[in-house]
Parts: C-alpha cells; sequence; structure tokens
C-alpha cells in the first residue's frame, strides 16, 4: 500500500518533531530547555536502510527517498534494490546514479561459513558498487579469519552488526568490541541501537567504546527494552536518541544513522517520515540547522 501523506504533512510533522525534541529520557524532567541555535550545519548525516521497503521494488523505493528528501542509502540485496549478479547490478547503480543516490554501506551481508568463495564474492559485490564499508550480519569465529583477510586485500570496512539476545555470537556491541579488538582496524562495528538495548547494552557507553571503528549505525525504537516485538516509530518509544546523538557529536562520529524500520513492512511511509521527522527535529533542539 502507497503511502498518501503528502510532503506539506511531512514538513509539518517535522516542525512538531522540533518542538518535541527537548523531550527527554528516563528520570530526568519531561521537558528541558532546547539549546540556543549553534548556527552550524547537523553534525549527524541521517540515512535509511532499504530493507525499510523490502517489500516494495528500487522504482518504488527512489519515489519514496525523494519524498523523505534523503539521497543517502545502505543498500541490500533485498528485491531488486541491489542484486549479486553484476548485471543487474549495473543497472541498479545506473538508477541509483540517475537519482542522485548515494551508497554508503551494504548490508546487512551475512557470512554464515568460512566459505572462501562466497567470503569474496561479497567483498568483488561491494567492490564493484563502489561500496567502502559492509555491514556484516552473524559472522562466525572461523568466517572472521577470511573477513579479515579480504578487508585487506579490498581495503573494505566491516561494521559487525549486533542482533540481541538471540545472536549467538554478537548480542551486543560489547561481545563484537571482544571479538575483534586484535584484528585489523577496519573490522569495527555497526550498533544496532534496538538489538542493544535489548541485549542489556548501554548504547551512549557503547558508543565511546568502539569510537574511530564505528562505521555504521542502525537506529529503531522500541516502547520497552524487553522484546523485539514492540518496535514504533523513532520518537515515540523509551530509546534515548538525545543521549546517542550527543555521544556521536561528542565522538566526532563521521559516518551515518541508518534508519532501519522493520514493522509495518506493506505501509512502511507513515512511521518511516515520523521517524525522520522526530530526528531533524532533535537536531534542530540541540541547536543545529536542518535544511531537509
Amino acid at each position: 500500500m502507497k503511502s498518501n501523506l503528502s510532503r506539506r504533512t511531512f514538513v509539518q510533522s517535522g516542525a512538531l518533531a522540533a518542538a518535541a525534541a527537548v523531550v527527554t529520557s528516563g528520570a530526568a524532567p519531561a521537558v528541558a530547555e532546547a539549546l540556543k541555535e549553534t548556527g552550524k550545519p547537523s553534525p549527524i548525516k541521517l540515512g535509511v536502510c532499504s530493507y525499510t521497503f523490502r517489500n516494495f521494488t528500487r522504482a518504488q523505493m527512489l519515489g519514496f527517498l525523494k519524498q523523505l528528501n534523503l539521497t543517502d542509502l545502505n543498500c541490500k540485496d533485498t528485491k531488486d534494490h541491489l542484486p549479486m549478479d553484476p548485471a543487474a547490478e549495473d543497472q541498479a547503480l545506473a538508477d541509483y546514479a540517475a537519482a542522485g543516490i548515494k551508497l554508503h554501506a551494504a548490508g546487512t551481508i551475512y557470512f554464515p561459513t568460512a566459505d572462501d568463495k562466497d567470503i569474496r564474492g561479497k567483498f568483488e559485490y561491494c567492490k564493484r558498487a563502489g561500496i567502502h564499508t559492509i555491514v556484516a550480519g552473524d559472522p562466525t569465529p572461523e568466517s572472521l579469519k577470511w573477513i579479515e583477510k579480504y578487508v585487506k586485500e579490498y581495503d573494505i570496512k566491516i561494521a559487525i552488526h549486533n542482533h540481541g539476545p538471540e545472536d549467538k555470537f554478537f548480542p551486543s556491541p560489547f561481545d563484537v568490541l571482544k571479538a575483534i579488538k586484535d584484528m585489523d582496524p577496519r573490522i569495527g562495528f555497526c550498533i544496532d541501537v534496538g538489538h542493544a538495548v535489548r541485549a542489556d547494552a548501554n548504547v551512549v557507553e557503547a558508543i565511546h567504546a568502539t569510537g574511530s571503528r564505528l562505521y555504521d549505525m542502525h537506529v529503531k525504537d522500541l516502547t520497552s527494552y524487553s522484546s523485539r516485538e514492540n518496535q514504533v516509530a523513532v520518537g515515540e518509544g523509551v530509546i534515548p536518541f538525545r543521549e546517542i546523538f550527543q555521544a556521536l557529536i561528542d565522538i566526532k562520529y563521521p559516518n551515518f544513522v541508518d534508519l532501519e524500520y522493520e514493522i509495518h513492512g506493506d505501509d512502511p511511509m507513515p512511521g518511516v517520515i515520523e521517524s525522520f521527522a522526530y530526528m531533524r527535529g532533535l537536531l534542530t533542539g540541540m541547536g543545529y540547522i536542518n535544511h531537509a
């Protein structure tokens, strides 16, 4: 089902979110004073995971990105978004270039086995696309050895995605840290904030712990930390986004914060629009100029 929310509705919701951006979380007072605008552009770069639009074609997704005023995409081999087949991949890249869309990461890409051919093929896939960061899901300890080899050969970063309590190897960013601390520094982190909090990880502490090896962020919101089934639009839940954004600013995070909206797959745009309006409004409330 295609969302019928207009650009005007989006702008209006953004203004409302800017007013709401001063709301804090936890036991702090319900309302805090907005910071004085600094006149500086936002230091947080917002993008979106193509998995958000997993039930829609590339052409439909391009229409959604235009409506969202977004140009930065974390792309995945789902539907026809970025096919593994070289010829089909070339066509997708041509379509993105024509639409002014930039691919900053690919994923989540899974590395379930230490299969040399499979792992090399996924690095080749990203090299063809000019993508310099692979968001890696559930790599095994054995596959990590091969991944490190190809990180060095291709000079492509790996951002290991934590997947919460259900993840056998990497429930939280701190589990990733233990596994990769002595590996090539191009092997780093994609912190998924929703999965991290469900694994009892403090996301602000994780951001500081990962530091310069934080290569991507996946964001979503939850109404409680107890279940993955209670996802809501960003700003409707309990995840402390103001503190998270401030931590990213503190470490001078240069990479993207990608919305990964996993609910309402057949009609994601209302929640996606609300999420971006909130995040943009939050940054405005923190004193930064947003032009979106």
